[in-house]
């Protein structure tokens, strides 16, 4: 079989373009080409790349690009490096394609792996191994910690919200690095672990000048997406919301049923602290539990269009008077929904300034178990405000004093607020 010159260097193109997204062959014609035991193959014939020249070769954004310095690295590598059975593949091609992600500075692009993708959806189901920490960027994509889960193993360890991780230790897995630069797959990835197993954390404190190092022991980690308890003698019905996922639905009805079949509540107390968010839709779907109509969210994307979401259901919680609660570890679709719910005149936040993610990502599987995420838009309060990296200011700015555990300030503001609209 002959092929084109033309037709190779667009084949070499694709790959180097990682628009294969996993996997390291795909089907040109009959014949697939395939990279075995370091050579590109092509049907029955291998097929040198290296001698083929690719200066100048267009890419389908319309920018020349000069791939012949990857394939020269690539090379090098095949050809240089020491160590011979740590050359893989199939690693160098999906690393290839999370640098390309990891180019463009945003900690929420990435591309996942097989296994990074599978357990991106296990996060969705609340349950797993690990240490309990809800993970994320400061302003200078550093990891920081949005919050550390209620009882979980971080928490026992006095990790806070708002802690920078600065490295990472774990003898078994044999890691030992700093974190700068890393990807948040990367991280989940490697804090996570199986129960009884441990990882120290270096941790600075906001405020701090010296850090810290928690050894934590993982352990089963099970995040109820919704609970409601009752205060002040049942008339108080106190409605936490931790995050959005695939049970949230389901657990946030029964708990609105508890509220509407308690007869002596007379007031709501939603909480969204420590919840990292999740996706608009769900967002949307929970504030129209509260608002008879209006815009909850408005998004401008990738494209230049601009939408606007309203209300998309009848509430069951309309006419209740309610405050809500949040903290620095309110991101994303917390803050959509607390944004709603401000302003709209329905209920006055009180806590502390939220985290400020305010934009949005599309998420995509590709072909053999890999997934992409990617920065496609921006949402804006119906107000039209971005809160990208600035966060939702509270009305009631009270902070929690964390060296009292059995005390919770923001609260018992929340409380009082709600006891001058009752």
């Amino acid at each position: 079989m002959k092929i084109s010159l033309k037709q190779l260097r667009h084949i070499i193109l694709i790959i180097s373009l990682c628009l294969l997204s996993a996997g390291i062959g795909f089907w040109w014609g009959t014949h697939e080409l395939k990279l075995i035991d370091g050579k590109w193959q092509l049907g029955s014939k291998q097929i040198s790349v290296k001698k083929v020249d690719i200066v100048n070769t267009t890419a389908p954004v319309g920018k020349n690009i000069d791939f012949s310095l990857f394939w020269q690295v690539w090379s090098k590598l095949e050809e240089k490096y020491l160590i011979k059975e740590d050359i893989d593949y199939q690693k160098m091609f999906y690393g290839a394609i999370q640098g390309l992600t990891a180019s463009l500075g945003d900690p929420y692009t990435v591309f996942l792996p097989p296994q990074d993708n599978q357990q991106a959806k296990e996060d969705l189901n609340g349950s797993f191994e690990g240490v309990g920490i809800r993970l994320g960027f400061n302003d200078d994509n550093r990891l920081l910690v949005i919050a550390p889960l209620k009882g979980s193993p971080a928490e026992k360890a006095g990790v806070l919200p708002g802690d920078l991780i600065l490295h990472l230790k774990d003898e078994a897995k044999g890691i030992d690095e700093d974190t700068l630069g890393i990807s948040l797959p990367d991280a989940v990835k490697k804090i996570r672990g199986p129960k009884g197993s441990k990882i120290t954390l270096t941790l600075l404190h906001e405020q701090d000048d010296d850090s810290y190092q928690a050894e934590i022991e993982r352990g089963d980690i099970v995040v109820p997406s919704v609970e409601v308890d009752f205060l002040e003698n049942d008339t108080v019905a106190h409605l936490k919301l931790s995050r959005f996922g695939e049970l949230t639905d389901e657990q946030w009805d029964q708990s609105v049923d508890k509220i509407i079949n308690n007869p002596k509540t007379n007031g709501l107390i939603l909480d969204v602290r420590g919840n990292p968010g999740g996706y608009l839709s769900g967002a949307v779907n929970l504030a129209s539990e509260f608002l008879s109509s209006g815009i909850i969210v408005r998004q401008e994307s990738y494209q230049g269009e601009k939408d606007s979401f309203s209300v998309n259901r009848k509430g069951k919680l309309l006419n209740l008077p309610m405050v809500v609660l949040i903290d620095k570890g309110s991101a994303s679709a917390s803050e959509i929904l607390a944004a709603a719910l401000k302003d709209n005149n329905r209920a006055e936040l009180v806590g502390m300034p939220s985290f400020g993610k305010g934009t949005i990502q599309e998420t995509e599987d590709l072909i053999k178990g890999a997934g992409i995420h990617i920065t496609t838009a921006k949402w804006l309060t119906p107000n039209g405000e971005w809160i990208h990296k600035k966060g939702l200011e509270p009305d009631y700015q009270v902070d929690n004093d964390l060296t009292k555990i059995d005390e919770d300030n923001q609260l018992q503001k929340a409380i009082e607020v709600l006891k001058g609209i009752i």
